[in-house]
């Protein structure tokens, strides 16, 4: 949102809290503006404040190489309280004689040209757009095109929400009348009627297709080539030798999968973590050692506590590591140059810590790493169904759902499922997506569509939901809770 508003804006107003000073958020929106090559005036709020402190913030900005025009440099400081209005006019003043130092302008004639702000569905009013106008003026009537939609102006509105007849360049305007919901940050272009938009719109979305079409051509290629790779290193093993010897060596592998009982298999694949202990005193072991004890998530990952003991890493230490591929923690100890370079070369992790949390801290990032990654399925968009029928393809009867597009959108290559008085009852991929008579791969929030799933099975109600996720892979993260 920042950023989109820098890229939008000819100047920008950092606002900055007296009393907090910089902030992470202070940071990032100097960035943006930076990155859009626009100038900043400060404005340090809450001056009516007992403890705002609006020079603390200058010099906190100089590290930021934002330098006001009281250390020397082009930044226009004003002190105000949004709270009691002090000073607001001198701020607006201040921008003002900005913008005529810069001579910033704009054509009120030609064809308009603006940006999406925000864009959201109003129940009654249907797809609704907040724009800035940065070029020409825009009236009722006006036929517009932003991303892959368009719309035949219908009705304007101001920041108050009062109807207007006419918008000019930095005005700020409502938009009704768009044929789908555009997207924030989209480009707003004026064409000179509906036909023109439809073309415009139709040859937007087929890029958009021709672009996705790329990407897949080009992951089906590496697949090809990792396909390939694999085959040929194969061949390679196997190739210089007799075609007995090839016989038998495939007959050892397969030999030895066998001998691997399943129950040994599971148990071999089951992460564990064996660990060393080493502290300086038999204090800070019995503390460490007990906290271990309260180790209670064996069913993700098993911690075995090989040894533990008194005094600096030892060789034996080392050794022990090695044979169980463990990793040692040293509290209040040491390891000598000797010690390290022993396990550096055994490929045995040393890790020293002189406080007890960072110690149990270090041991649950350990065991994090060593479990597999679980699958998240993060939403996209929701539907709900409004009608069911059936369409003919063939000699098949295909169900086909009537949706409406409730938050986000719907992606064709997504994964779905289908909810029924919260319970989900399909999981799955979809057949077909279309809006009106056309195939789409997106449809977006506000708008209308049919579908239909890959097992034709399954029957839809009125009344029932249907879910676009995507699944996301997020390393994992021990449950163990050692209480501090």
């Amino acid at each position: 949102m920042r950023a989109r508003g820098a890229q939008v804006t000819d100047i920008v107003i950092l606002v900055v809290a007296a009393d907090d000073g910089v902030m992470k958020q202070t940071v990032e929106s100097i960035q943006h503006a930076r990155d859009a090559q626009v100038p900043i005036v400060l404005a340090i709020n809450k001056c009516d404040k007992a403890e705002a402190d609006p020079e603390k913030v200058k010099k906190e900005l100089l590290a930021y190489d934002v330098v006001c025009e009281d250390y020397g440099g082009d930044v226009q400081a004003v002190h105000i309280s949004a709270v009691t209005g002090d000073n607001l006019m001198a701020l607006a003043e201040a921008t003002i004689a900005l913008a005529e130092m810069l001579e910033l302008k704009a054509d009120p004639t030609g064809p308009v040209e603006g940006t999406v702000i925000e864009s959201f569905t109003d129940k009654g009013r249907g797809p609704v757009t907040t724009a800035i106008i940065q070029r020409g003026t825009l009236r009722k009537g006006s036929i517009l095109v932003a991303g892959k939609s368009w719309a035949k102006v219908r009705l304007m509105f101001d920041e108050n929400g009062k109807p207007i007849q006419e918008a000019y360049p930095s005005m700020p305007v409502g938009i009704i009348g768009w044929r789908d919901l555009p997207s924030a940050g989209d480009e707003i272009l004026e064409v000179e009627s509906e036909p023109r938009a439809r073309a415009v719109v139709d040859w937007r979305k087929y890029e958009q297709e021709q672009e996705k079409n790329k990407e897949d051509l080009k992951i089906l290629e590496e697949k090809r080539k990792e396909h390939q790779e694999a085959h040929q290193k194969a061949r390679e093993k196997y190739g210089t030798l007799h075609w007995k010897e090839r016989s038998f060596l495939k007959y050892q592998e397969k030999k030895e999968q066998k001998l691997l009982k399943p129950k040994e298999k599971e148990e071999r694949d089951s992460p564990v973590l064996p660990i060393i202990i080493k502290g300086d005193v038999d204090g800070s072991v019995e503390a460490i050692v007990d906290i271990m004890n309260t180790y209670d998530a064996s069913h993700e990952c098993e911690l075995q506590l090989v040894h533990f003991g008194v005094g600096d890493v030892s060789e034996n230490d080392v050794n022990l590591a090695e044979t169980f591929h463990g990793v040692i923690y040293g509290f209040n100890v040491n390891a000598g140059n000797v010690i390290q370079k022993s396990a550096a070369k055994k490929g045995v992790k040393i890790k020293l810590h002189k406080i007890i949390y960072r110690l149990i801290e270090d041991v649950q990032e350990e065991l994090s790493f060593r479990l597999p990654c679980t699958v998240e399925e993060n939403p996209i968009g929701e539907a709900s169904i409004l009608a069911t029928f059936t369409v003919t393809e063939g000699k098949k009867k295909v169900p086909v759902a009537g949706c409406r597009v409730q938050k986000g959108q719907l992606e064709k290559q997504k994964k779905f499922k289908l909810i029924r008085n919260r319970d989900v009852i399909w999981k799955g991929s979809l057949t077909s997506l279309k809006h009106h008579k056309d195939d789409i791969s997106v449809i977006k929030s506000g708008m209308d569509c049919g579908l239909s799933l890959s097992e034709e099975k399954i029957e839809f109600k009125v009344g029932d939901e249907i879910i676009c996720y995507e699944e996301k892979e997020v390393p994992g993260k021990t449950s163990w809770d050692p209480g501090f």
